[in-house]
């Protein structure tokens, strides 16, 4: 028997083994068998995959479906299988030149409520960086409880801002500004109406976006902002070359969820109106609403449904790259 014999048989010589070598036998292809735990954090995310599956997987895959049928209210009701009509649907609703007024006027008020939206609430971020830790406090305090409001009080409160009879803003405009604004009908004119709905997404979206970009804000260093001013940089160019760049991303991500909230702005223009808006007033949501129920055409509703998430695709695969470079830099 040689030495090295004697010594692995010794029974004082602890035998050294590999971390991943549990004492059972190997798999297949000699992989160490998969443990118990492994599975579990699988297990923990499963119930958040079927509510997502329930609540937005299945209705996608129905609404698919349906743009590809001509579903009415007959075979909404009996439960008939509705005939397949291939592209028709997507055919006629590309062809009418009243769905390109709708995505045009869509894509403007969208437009001019981001530009708003991000424009105030970048402001109100930079004020709330000079402000006192209490009063900060409060205003933080009150844009969670605005942001907390449900849509149905908020809309009803700038409907009487704008009455025609009893609106604050005719009799601000009237008793201070000398105007002609008494009995003034805001709604007369989509023009002005979209006005007073834009101002309501607008003061909805203002809380998260202004908060957001404190916070982006509290990442820029000041040494930085102090050696540029003493370098001779102005509020403007302090802004620009130190400020900017620090909370580019944060921006970036805010405005492409603007853009996708405000695109898909329903709620505001349907109370707004009534719950009956005038052609004039409708967005690609108002429009597929109406389609779908007023007009009983179902698959129309639904093929317009799939138009916008394909015109939006593009703006939430550019929100997801954001959030990825985002991830990287941190």
């Amino acid at each position: 028997m040689s030495a090295a014999d004697t010594k692995a048989a010794d029974p004082a010589v602890p035998v050294q083994r590999h971390p991943d070598d549990t004492g059972s036998p190997p798999q297949k292809g000699g992989r160490p068998p998969r443990r118990a735990g492994a599975l579990l954090p699988y297990l923990l995310i499963a119930p958040a995959f079927v509510a997502i599956a329930a609540v937005f997987a299945w209705p996608l895959v129905k609404t698919v479906i349906m743009s590809f049928q001509d579903v009415g209210r007959r075979e909404l009701w009996t439960g008939e299988p509705p005939p397949w009509v291939g592209f028709d649907k997507f055919t006629e609703i590309l062809g009418d030149g009243e769905f390109w007024d709708v995505v045009l006027r869509t894509v403007v008020f969208m437009a001019a409520c981001v530009i708003a939206t991000m424009g105030v609430g970048l402001l109100l971020a930079q004020t709330m960086q000079r402000m006192s830790p209490w009063v900060r406090m409060l205003l933080t305090a009150g844009l969670v409880a605005a942001w907390s409001m449900p849509l149905l009080v908020a809309t009803s409160i700038f409907r009487w801002f704008a009455d025609s009879d009893y609106g604050v803003v005719n009799m601000i405009l009237s008793k201070y500004f000398g105007l002609d604004f008494q009995g003034h009908n805001w709604f007369l004119d989509p023009k002005q109406g979209f006005v007073i709905i834009g101002a309501v997404v607008v003061w909805g979206a203002i809380p998260f976006v202004a908060i957001t970009l404190y916070a982006a804000l509290t990442q820029v260093p000041r040494e930085l902002e102090e050696a540029a001013a003493l370098d001779g940089a102005g509020a403007l160019g302090v802004f620009r070359f130190v400020t900017w760049p620090v909370i580019k991303p944060v921006f970036q991500m805010v405005a492409t969820l603007s853009v996708i909230w405000d695109f898909n702005v329903f709620g505001q223009i349907f109370l707004m109106r009534g719950n009956k808006p005038e052609p004039e007033y409708a967005v690609l949501g108002i429009y597929s609403f109406d389609k779908a129920f007023e007009s009983n055409s179902f698959s129309q509703g639904a093929a317009i449904s799939l138009i916008t998430v394909l015109l939006l695709s593009g703006v939430a695969v550019y929100y997801l790259r954001q959030l990825l470079k985002i991830g990287e830099v941190e």
